[in-house]
Protein backbone atom coordinates (compact mmCIF):
# COMPACT_ATOMS: atom_id res chain seq x y z
CA UNK A 1 0.00 0.00 0.00
CA UNK A 2 1.08 3.46 -1.00
CA UNK A 3 3.04 5.19 1.98
CA UNK A 4 5.50 7.47 0.12
CA UNK A 5 6.01 10.50 2.29
CA UNK A 6 8.65 12.26 0.37
CA UNK A 7 6.41 14.07 -1.67
CA UNK A 8 5.82 17.94 -2.16
CA UNK A 9 2.98 19.18 -3.16
CA UNK A 10 1.02 15.96 -4.68
CA UNK A 11 2.17 14.09 -8.03
CA UNK A 12 0.36 10.64 -7.72
CA UNK A 13 3.80 7.87 -7.45
CA UNK A 14 2.91 4.40 -10.23
CA UNK A 15 1.74 2.84 -6.56
CA UNK A 16 -1.21 5.25 -6.15
CA UNK A 17 -2.01 4.29 -10.07
CA UNK A 18 -1.71 1.07 -9.58
CA UNK A 19 -3.94 1.20 -6.37
CA UNK A 20 -6.72 3.38 -8.57
CA UNK A 21 -6.87 0.92 -10.95
CA UNK A 22 -7.37 -1.95 -8.07
CA UNK A 23 -10.24 0.27 -6.66
CA UNK A 24 -11.34 1.12 -9.31
CA UNK A 25 -12.24 -2.35 -10.38
CA UNK A 26 -13.80 -3.49 -7.65
CA UNK A 27 -16.17 -1.00 -7.31
CA UNK A 28 -17.69 -1.32 -10.76
CA UNK A 29 -17.91 -4.86 -10.07
CA UNK A 30 -18.99 -5.60 -6.84
CA UNK A 31 -20.09 -2.28 -5.56
CA UNK A 32 -21.65 -0.65 -8.62
CA UNK A 33 -24.22 -3.43 -9.28
CA UNK A 34 -25.63 -1.99 -5.68
CA UNK A 35 -25.86 0.99 -5.46
CA UNK A 36 -29.19 2.16 -7.07
CA UNK A 37 -31.07 -0.85 -5.16
CA UNK A 38 -29.27 0.44 -1.48
CA UNK A 39 -30.30 3.76 -2.48
CA UNK A 40 -33.86 2.92 -3.18
CA UNK A 41 -34.29 0.85 -0.57
CA UNK A 42 -31.93 2.81 2.11
CA UNK A 43 -30.61 0.28 3.13
CA UNK A 44 -27.17 -0.38 4.46
CA UNK A 45 -24.22 -2.02 1.50
CA UNK A 46 -23.53 -5.44 3.03
CA UNK A 47 -22.11 -5.78 0.02
CA UNK A 48 -19.60 -3.30 -0.16
CA UNK A 49 -18.27 -3.80 2.97
CA UNK A 50 -17.87 -7.39 2.41
CA UNK A 51 -15.50 -6.74 -0.47
CA UNK A 52 -13.84 -3.69 1.03
CA UNK A 53 -12.72 -6.15 3.72
CA UNK A 54 -11.40 -8.39 1.45
CA UNK A 55 -9.79 -6.79 -0.24
CA UNK A 56 -8.36 -4.69 2.30
CA UNK A 57 -9.78 -1.46 1.76
CA UNK A 58 -12.15 -0.48 4.68
CA UNK A 59 -9.73 1.20 6.85
CA UNK A 60 -6.84 1.56 4.88
CA UNK A 61 -5.29 4.34 7.16
CA UNK A 62 -4.73 2.21 10.24
CA UNK A 63 -0.75 1.87 10.52
CA UNK A 64 0.93 -1.28 9.70
CA UNK A 65 1.70 -1.55 13.39
CA UNK A 66 -1.71 -2.16 14.34
CA UNK A 67 -2.06 -4.72 11.59
CA UNK A 68 -3.56 -2.16 8.82
CA UNK A 69 -2.35 -1.70 5.22
CA UNK A 70 -0.32 1.44 6.46
CA UNK A 71 -1.73 3.77 3.56
CA UNK A 72 -0.38 7.63 3.16
CA UNK A 73 -3.40 10.04 3.16
CA UNK A 74 -2.84 10.21 -0.86
CA UNK A 75 -4.04 6.57 -1.06
CA UNK A 76 -6.99 7.00 1.10
CA UNK A 77 -8.23 9.73 -0.83
CA UNK A 78 -7.95 7.80 -3.53
CA UNK A 79 -9.39 4.83 -2.02
CA UNK A 80 -12.94 7.34 -0.84
CA UNK A 81 -12.46 8.56 -4.34
CA UNK A 82 -13.07 5.87 -6.53
CA UNK A 83 -15.54 4.10 -4.15
CA UNK A 84 -17.45 7.45 -4.31
CA UNK A 85 -17.52 7.29 -7.68
CA UNK A 86 -20.04 4.67 -7.84
CA UNK A 87 -21.85 4.94 -4.78
CA UNK A 88 -21.58 7.97 -2.35
CA UNK A 89 -23.24 5.85 0.64
CA UNK A 90 -20.37 2.90 0.45
CA UNK A 91 -17.01 5.08 0.60
CA UNK A 92 -18.63 6.54 3.94
CA UNK A 93 -17.32 2.81 5.03
CA UNK A 94 -13.60 3.86 4.61
CA UNK A 95 -14.05 7.95 5.39
CA UNK A 96 -15.90 7.27 8.68
CA UNK A 97 -14.07 4.53 9.78
CA UNK A 98 -10.95 7.37 9.32
CA UNK A 99 -12.65 9.42 10.64
CA UNK A 100 -14.08 7.41 13.66
CA UNK A 101 -10.55 6.46 14.75
CA UNK A 102 -8.24 9.13 13.75
CA UNK A 103 -8.66 10.78 17.35
CA UNK A 104 -7.43 7.50 18.58
CA UNK A 105 -4.20 7.70 15.85
CA UNK A 106 -3.53 10.85 16.88
CA UNK A 107 -4.03 10.86 20.71
CA UNK A 108 -4.82 7.82 22.32
CA UNK A 109 -2.44 6.03 23.93
CA UNK A 110 -0.47 2.62 22.78
CA UNK A 111 -2.77 0.19 24.45
CA UNK A 112 -6.04 2.09 22.93
CA UNK A 113 -4.61 1.71 19.77
CA UNK A 114 -3.66 -1.51 19.97
CA UNK A 115 -7.34 -2.08 21.34
CA UNK A 116 -9.47 -0.92 19.34
CA UNK A 117 -7.15 -0.27 15.64
CA UNK A 118 -6.65 -4.45 15.47
CA UNK A 119 -10.31 -5.27 15.38
CA UNK A 120 -10.75 -1.87 12.76
CA UNK A 121 -7.96 -3.41 10.43
CA UNK A 122 -9.14 -6.83 10.37
CA UNK A 123 -12.43 -5.76 8.81
CA UNK A 124 -14.17 -7.09 12.78
CA UNK A 125 -15.31 -3.65 13.97
CA UNK A 126 -16.43 0.09 12.20
CA UNK A 127 -15.26 3.18 13.93
CA UNK A 128 -18.02 6.19 14.10
CA UNK A 129 -17.27 9.80 15.71
CA UNK A 130 -19.64 11.58 17.92
CA UNK A 131 -19.50 15.01 18.32
CA UNK A 132 -22.85 17.10 17.04
CA UNK A 133 -25.63 17.28 19.36
CA UNK A 134 -29.41 18.58 18.99
CA UNK A 135 -28.77 22.01 20.10
CA UNK A 136 -24.72 21.50 19.28
CA UNK A 137 -23.65 21.65 15.35
CA UNK A 138 -21.67 24.37 14.18
CA UNK A 139 -21.25 25.40 17.67
CA UNK A 140 -19.95 21.97 18.92
CA UNK A 141 -17.88 23.61 21.72
CA UNK A 142 -21.59 24.30 22.96
CA UNK A 143 -22.06 20.23 23.57
CA UNK A 144 -24.25 19.05 26.79
CA UNK A 145 -23.59 14.91 26.78
CA UNK A 146 -21.51 14.57 30.48
CA UNK A 147 -18.66 12.53 31.43
CA UNK A 148 -18.56 12.41 35.18
CA UNK A 149 -15.42 10.43 36.61
CA UNK A 150 -16.42 7.67 39.02
CA UNK A 151 -13.19 5.97 41.13
CA UNK A 152 -11.48 3.94 37.85
CA UNK A 153 -14.59 4.71 35.41
CA UNK A 154 -16.40 7.49 33.75
CA UNK A 155 -20.13 7.61 33.63
CA UNK A 156 -21.33 9.42 30.24
CA UNK A 157 -25.03 10.89 29.80
CA UNK A 158 -26.22 12.56 26.49
CA UNK A 159 -27.02 12.76 23.12
CA UNK A 160 -25.27 12.86 20.00
CA UNK A 161 -27.05 13.29 16.57
CA UNK A 162 -25.89 12.86 12.80
CA UNK A 163 -23.90 9.68 13.22
CA UNK A 164 -22.91 8.49 10.42
CA UNK A 165 -23.02 4.28 10.62
CA UNK A 166 -24.59 4.70 14.03
CA UNK A 167 -25.85 1.01 14.65
CA UNK A 168 -23.59 -0.53 12.55
CA UNK A 169 -20.31 0.47 13.77
CA UNK A 170 -18.76 -1.16 16.97
CA UNK A 171 -16.89 1.82 18.25
CA UNK A 172 -17.68 5.20 19.09
CA UNK A 173 -15.19 7.97 19.54
CA UNK A 174 -17.50 10.01 22.10
CA UNK A 175 -16.71 13.90 22.77
CA UNK A 176 -18.03 14.97 26.41
CA UNK A 177 -18.16 17.54 28.67
CA UNK A 178 -15.95 16.85 31.85
CA UNK A 179 -15.24 20.06 33.41
CA UNK A 180 -18.24 22.10 32.39
CA UNK A 181 -16.50 25.83 33.52
CA UNK A 182 -14.00 25.46 30.92
CA UNK A 183 -15.83 25.28 27.84
CA UNK A 184 -13.55 23.95 24.68
CA UNK A 185 -11.12 23.11 27.45
CA UNK A 186 -13.75 21.09 29.43
CA UNK A 187 -14.42 18.62 26.86
CA UNK A 188 -13.07 14.72 26.53
CA UNK A 189 -12.78 12.19 24.40
CA UNK A 190 -14.03 8.78 25.09
CA UNK A 191 -14.11 5.45 23.37
CA UNK A 192 -17.50 3.79 24.20
CA UNK A 193 -18.84 0.76 22.00
CA UNK A 194 -21.98 -0.50 21.02
CA UNK A 195 -22.49 -3.22 23.22
CA UNK A 196 -21.67 -1.18 26.52
CA UNK A 197 -24.44 -1.26 28.83
CA UNK A 198 -26.72 2.35 28.01
CA UNK A 199 -25.71 2.64 24.52
CA UNK A 200 -28.86 2.77 22.04
CA UNK A 201 -29.54 4.57 18.68
CA UNK A 202 -32.85 6.04 17.46
CA UNK A 203 -34.65 5.44 14.25
CA UNK A 204 -32.59 5.85 10.75
CA UNK A 205 -33.00 9.87 9.33
CA UNK A 206 -34.68 10.27 6.36
CA UNK A 207 -32.28 11.41 4.34
CA UNK A 208 -32.35 13.10 0.90
CA UNK A 209 -29.07 11.76 -0.03
CA UNK A 210 -26.60 8.82 1.26
CA UNK A 211 -29.71 6.75 1.93
CA UNK A 212 -27.20 3.59 2.20
CA UNK A 213 -24.98 5.32 5.01
CA UNK A 214 -27.55 4.76 8.42
CA UNK A 215 -27.38 8.22 10.49
CA UNK A 216 -29.08 8.14 14.07
CA UNK A 217 -28.78 9.64 17.00
CA UNK A 218 -26.50 7.76 19.63
CA UNK A 219 -28.19 7.51 23.17
CA UNK A 220 -25.84 7.37 26.33
CA UNK A 221 -27.67 6.97 29.53
CA UNK A 222 -25.27 6.04 32.43
CA UNK A 223 -22.82 4.08 30.34
CA UNK A 224 -20.28 2.80 32.74
CA UNK A 225 -16.40 3.27 31.06
CA UNK A 226 -13.23 2.28 32.18
CA UNK A 227 -11.00 5.63 32.41
CA UNK A 228 -8.32 3.83 30.23
CA UNK A 229 -10.91 4.44 27.39
CA UNK A 230 -10.09 8.27 27.25
CA UNK A 231 -8.32 9.46 24.36
CA UNK A 232 -5.54 11.23 25.13
CA UNK A 233 -5.43 13.99 28.24
CA UNK A 234 -8.75 14.87 29.99
CA UNK A 235 -9.46 18.52 28.84
CA UNK A 236 -8.03 17.30 25.18
CA UNK A 237 -10.84 16.24 23.30
CA UNK A 238 -12.28 19.39 21.89
CA UNK A 239 -8.43 19.94 20.45
CA UNK A 240 -8.02 16.32 19.31
CA UNK A 241 -11.63 16.70 17.51
CA UNK A 242 -10.47 19.87 15.20
CA UNK A 243 -7.10 18.34 14.64
CA UNK A 244 -9.37 15.26 13.24
CA UNK A 245 -11.84 17.35 11.13
CA UNK A 246 -7.95 19.02 9.98
CA UNK A 247 -7.10 15.80 8.43
CA UNK A 248 -10.84 13.91 7.63
CA UNK A 249 -12.01 17.03 5.44
CA UNK A 250 -10.05 16.06 2.84
CA UNK A 251 -12.09 12.79 2.92
CA UNK A 252 -14.91 14.35 2.68
CA UNK A 253 -13.21 16.56 -0.48
CA UNK A 254 -12.45 12.53 -1.97
CA UNK A 255 -15.87 11.43 -1.76
CA UNK A 256 -17.43 15.33 -3.64
CA UNK A 257 -14.47 14.20 -6.24
CA UNK A 258 -15.53 10.58 -6.98
CA UNK A 259 -19.24 11.80 -6.80
CA UNK A 260 -18.59 14.54 -9.31
CA UNK A 261 -16.31 11.80 -11.39
CA UNK A 262 -19.00 9.94 -11.61
CA UNK A 263 -21.44 12.07 -12.79
CA UNK A 264 -19.72 13.28 -15.47
CA UNK A 265 -18.60 10.01 -16.58
CA UNK A 266 -21.95 9.06 -17.08
CA UNK A 267 -23.05 12.34 -18.91
CA UNK A 268 -20.23 12.40 -21.25
CA UNK A 269 -21.19 8.55 -22.76
CA UNK A 270 -25.11 9.64 -22.85
CA UNK A 271 -24.20 13.01 -24.71
CA UNK A 272 -22.31 10.79 -27.72
CA UNK A 273 -25.67 8.35 -27.96
CA UNK A 274 -28.30 10.65 -27.29
CA UNK A 275 -29.21 12.04 -30.65
CA UNK A 276 -31.02 15.45 -31.53
CA UNK A 277 -31.49 16.96 -35.04
CA UNK A 278 -29.88 14.14 -36.25
CA UNK A 279 -26.63 14.05 -34.69
CA UNK A 280 -25.35 13.21 -31.48
CA UNK A 281 -25.85 16.08 -28.78
CA UNK A 282 -22.39 16.25 -27.47
CA UNK A 283 -21.67 17.79 -31.37
CA UNK A 284 -23.29 20.78 -29.81
CA UNK A 285 -21.13 23.76 -29.29
CA UNK A 286 -23.40 24.22 -25.95
CA UNK A 287 -22.94 20.68 -24.84
CA UNK A 288 -19.43 20.86 -24.82
CA UNK A 289 -19.01 24.18 -23.03
CA UNK A 290 -21.03 22.48 -20.38
CA UNK A 291 -18.54 19.66 -20.18
CA UNK A 292 -15.52 21.70 -20.45
CA UNK A 293 -16.68 23.71 -17.65
CA UNK A 294 -17.65 20.45 -15.73
CA UNK A 295 -13.78 18.77 -15.94
CA UNK A 296 -12.13 22.11 -15.38
CA UNK A 297 -14.11 22.15 -12.02
CA UNK A 298 -13.58 19.03 -11.50
CA UNK A 299 -9.61 18.84 -12.10
CA UNK A 300 -9.10 21.95 -9.94
CA UNK A 301 -11.06 20.29 -7.30
CA UNK A 302 -8.74 17.11 -7.39
CA UNK A 303 -5.42 19.42 -7.20
CA UNK A 304 -6.75 21.17 -4.06
CA UNK A 305 -7.55 17.93 -2.20
CA UNK A 306 -4.33 16.12 -3.95
CA UNK A 307 -2.33 19.23 -2.41
CA UNK A 308 -4.45 19.01 1.12
CA UNK A 309 -3.55 15.23 0.76
CA UNK A 310 -0.08 16.08 0.77
CA UNK A 311 -0.13 18.49 3.90
CA UNK A 312 -2.53 16.11 6.00
CA UNK A 313 0.57 13.54 5.57
CA UNK A 314 3.43 16.16 6.32
CA UNK A 315 1.72 17.34 9.42
CA UNK A 316 2.02 20.85 7.69
CA UNK A 317 1.60 24.12 9.64
CA UNK A 318 -1.11 25.46 6.98
CA UNK A 319 -3.36 22.01 6.10
CA UNK A 320 -6.50 24.04 8.70
CA UNK A 321 -6.24 26.24 5.71
CA UNK A 322 -5.88 24.03 3.30
CA UNK A 323 -8.15 21.12 4.72
CA UNK A 324 -11.17 23.69 4.72
CA UNK A 325 -10.18 24.70 1.57
CA UNK A 326 -10.29 21.28 -0.28
CA UNK A 327 -13.73 20.17 1.45
CA UNK A 328 -15.61 23.59 0.37
CA UNK A 329 -14.37 23.98 -3.14
CA UNK A 330 -14.46 20.04 -3.93
CA UNK A 331 -18.46 20.10 -2.40
CA UNK A 332 -18.95 22.88 -4.59
CA UNK A 333 -17.65 21.92 -7.50
CA UNK A 334 -19.48 18.44 -6.94
CA UNK A 335 -22.87 19.97 -6.05
CA UNK A 336 -22.25 22.38 -9.29
CA UNK A 337 -21.20 18.83 -11.79
CA UNK A 338 -23.87 16.84 -10.71
CA UNK A 339 -26.37 19.68 -11.29
CA UNK A 340 -25.46 19.74 -14.82
CA UNK A 341 -25.10 16.43 -15.43
CA UNK A 342 -28.76 16.23 -14.72
CA UNK A 343 -29.24 19.12 -17.05
CA UNK A 344 -27.34 17.42 -19.46
CA UNK A 345 -29.86 14.10 -19.32
CA UNK A 346 -33.08 16.09 -19.31
CA UNK A 347 -35.74 14.67 -18.23
CA UNK A 348 -33.94 11.45 -17.67
CA UNK A 349 -31.93 12.80 -15.35
CA UNK A 350 -34.55 13.49 -13.18
CA UNK A 351 -35.44 10.14 -13.38
CA UNK A 352 -34.59 7.40 -10.75
CA UNK A 353 -33.66 5.17 -13.95
CA UNK A 354 -30.69 7.42 -14.49
CA UNK A 355 -27.48 7.43 -11.21
CA UNK A 356 -27.14 11.07 -12.06
CA UNK A 357 -30.09 11.90 -10.05
CA UNK A 358 -28.85 9.76 -7.14
CA UNK A 359 -25.34 11.58 -7.62
CA UNK A 360 -26.97 15.37 -7.20
CA UNK A 361 -28.30 14.28 -4.33
CA UNK A 362 -25.67 12.46 -2.92
CA UNK A 363 -23.40 15.65 -3.39
CA UNK A 364 -25.22 18.01 -1.44
CA UNK A 365 -24.00 16.59 1.85
CA UNK A 366 -20.54 16.87 1.00
CA UNK A 367 -21.44 20.93 1.46
CA UNK A 368 -22.71 20.06 5.19
CA UNK A 369 -21.21 17.58 7.13
CA UNK A 370 -17.90 18.10 8.87
CA UNK A 371 -18.82 21.50 9.30
CA UNK A 372 -20.95 23.47 6.87
CA UNK A 373 -19.14 25.70 3.80
CA UNK A 374 -19.94 28.71 5.28
CA UNK A 375 -17.93 27.19 8.31
CA UNK A 376 -15.14 26.44 6.60
CA UNK A 377 -14.57 29.99 5.13
CA UNK A 378 -14.73 30.56 8.68
CA UNK A 379 -12.12 28.57 9.33
CA UNK A 380 -9.92 29.43 5.91
CA UNK A 381 -10.58 33.05 6.80
CA UNK A 382 -8.97 32.72 10.66
CA UNK A 383 -5.87 30.47 9.09
CA UNK A 384 -4.85 32.26 6.01
CA UNK A 385 -1.54 30.75 4.97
Amino acid sequence: MAGNKDFDLYRPSEEHDELRKVVRSLAEAKIAPYAAEVDEEGRFPQEALDALVAADLHAVHVPEEFGGAGADALATVIVIEEVARVCASSSLIPAVNKLGSLPVVLSGSEELKRKYLGPLAKGDAMFSYCLSEPDAGSDAAGMKTKAVRDGDHYVLNGVKRWITNAGVSEYYTVMAVTDPSKRSKGISAFVVEKSDEGVSFGAPEKKLGIKGSPTREVYLDNVRIPADRMIGEEGTGFATAMKTLDHTRVTIAAQALGIAQGALDYAKGYVQERKQFGKPIADFQGIQFMLADMAMKLEAARQLTYAAAAKSERLDGDLTFFGAAAKCYASDAAMEITTDAVQLLGGYGYTRDYPVERMMRDAKITQIYEGTNQVQRIVMARNLP
